[in-house]
């Protein structure tokens, strides 16, 4: 009995050390990446070894560690969906023996505490280290501007719990929530978190239906359009007069008139932006104008329109069963049957509509308004900036399992803390939720594809200077001719 005893300790400690190892290796490679993201977009610094060069490093660090979390909570519902589909097909192959269900419920307890981390710890301190400058009386240097950081965020995590203890008494007044605030690692954090990712799949809810919309846009931008009843030789003819007329115009102007020679030159930058474009058009080959474009365009709306059928039928699933809700749903476990209907080919379609979620979330997070002046720019992009766009990203990167799971995308179930959210209980809440994605994506999608007629009918109504379309091209000042024409 010792040595059986003995024997199934050994195997427990080598199965953990294989886990911990696995999870050290698959974090360092996204580390890796990010770390080569972020230096992409960072503004580059002098390189000197001076006070603020040692904190922007540690804070550059830091933003990297979060930025990898970021993409393991992306990654983690996909690795999950199809280690289960690799499990059903060999369950007794040798060489997969290292991916079983301990593994899985250890990313995902990994990724909740990780998100926890970076969210209430590791980004207020890099950003409040990166503002501290030390309190006054003291002797600046590292150590005084940690201690001002270590009192900010003290400060912080006392208005944070004050606005928690106000928000549990509004909505549940009742003396046992009220004692459960008192266990800050049990209930506080998880509590806390699931306000987060309330906030989080709010921010998708707003961010998806406007970037399943933009992503057309975008990948016209990227591709080639087929040339149909167009002279590419003829508009670049037309663009270069363009340009040489503008650059005389500038050689032409004084240099007292600041306002006429940046406006000047703002068009100069538009003209050749629109020359580039037309020179790609006419250098790319037949297939890629008349076969890719119009692949991705319809590849984009199949996936747009199986994600909508999805939640509409997820809706109807909800009306008639109530074990379609995400919590409380006990499916089987790793590895002991499919969660899809088609098998592994509709696990693989499940993974390539959460990762298209997930790039038409971020594509409509930096198409809003009020995120426009948060877009990072390549090697131009400050620190306080890389650690804005870090949490933004973190917070919907760790409320994509939960709403890919609330929406019905998959069926597999939220596991560690991922479950633990009070709201994914509600069935008023995860209805509405469904059915107000299902119709802003919709309002999106229609709005996106009759923007073109609207415009044409502005046009022959005579209202197209009354501003009414939302085209960005419309609302533009024109500079006026008077005094160009002369000079030209």
């Amino acid at each position: 009995m010792e040595a059986d005893e003995v024997t199934i300790r050994e195997q427990n400690f080598h199965s953990q050390v294989r886990e911990y190892t696995i999870c050290f290796l698959l974090f360092a490679v996204l580390y890796i990446v990010s770390y080569f993201i972020i230096t992409r977009y960072k503004r580059k610094a002098d390189e000197q070894e001076d006070e603020d060069a040692i904190v922007n490093r540690i804070s550059l660090f830091l933003s990297t560690f979060t930025l990898a979390v970021s993409a393991g909570a992306v990654l983690l519902l996909p690795f999950s969906i199809i280690s289960n589909e690799i499990l059903l097909s060999f369950p007794q192959n040798y060489y997969i023996q290292w991916l079983n269900g301990s593994l899985i419920h250890g990313l995902w307890n990994l990724a909740s505490l990780f998100s926890n981390l970076c969210l209430f710890v590791l980004m207020p301190f890099a950003f409040f280290f990166l503002e501290s400058e030390g309190f006054a009386g003291l002797k600046k240097g590292i150590r005084a501007r940690i201690l001002e950081t270590l009192v900010m965020l003290i400060l912080l995590a006392l208005l944070i719990l004050g606005i928690v203890w106000v928000a549990s008494a509004l909505i549940d007044n009742d003396a046992a929530s009220m004692e459960s605030l008192y266990d800050l690692w049990e209930f506080y954090l998880p509590y806390l978190y699931s306000c987060i990712s309330l906030m989080g799949c709010l921010l998708l809810l707003l961010c998806t239906p406007v970037g399943l919309s933009r992503m057309f846009t975008v990948m016209g931008q990227l591709l080639v359009k087929p040339t149909i009843l167009e002279d590419l030789d003829e508009q670049m003819y037309i663009i270069t007069l363009e340009e040489e007329a503008i650059q005389r115009r500038l050689n032409g102007i004084s240099s007292m008139v600041e306002y006429q020679t940046g406006e000047l030159e703002r068009e100069l930058e538009k003209v050749k932006s629109k020359k580039t474009n037309l020179e790609r058009r006419k250098k790319a080959s037949a297939w890629e104008r008349n076969l890719v474009y119009p692949a991705v365009m319809i590849l984009l709306l199949t996936e747009t329109s199986i994600s909508v059928l999805l939640v509409a039928f997820n809706i109807l699933y909800l009306l008639v069963d109530e074990t379609a809700m995400p919590k409380g749903s006990g499916g089987p476990g790793i590895g002991n049957a499919s969660l899809s209907t088609f098998g592994f080919v509709g696990a693989a379609l499940e993974i390539i509509l959460i990762f298209y979620l997930m790039v038409s979330s971020v594509v409509g997070f930096y198409s809003l308004r009020f995120f426009e002046n948060f877009t990072p720019r390549k090697d131009d992009t400050t620190m306080t900036k890389i650690i804005g766009n870090c949490v933004s990203i973190l917070v919907l990167s760790s409320a994509l399992p939960v709403m890919s799971r609330t929406l019905g995308i998959t069926r597999f179930d939220l596991l560690g803390d991922f479950g633990r959210f009070n709201w994914l209980g509600n069935f008023y809440i995860v209805l509405s939720y469904n059915l107000l994605f299902a119709i802003v994506t919709t309002l999106c999608l229609v709005r996106k594809f009759t923007s073109a007629v609207r415009e044409e009918l502005l046009k022959a109504l005579g209202l197209d200077k009354l501003h009414l379309s939302n085209n960005p091209r419309d609302s533009e000042t024109k500079p006026s001719a008077n005094g160009h024409q002369k000079t030209l």
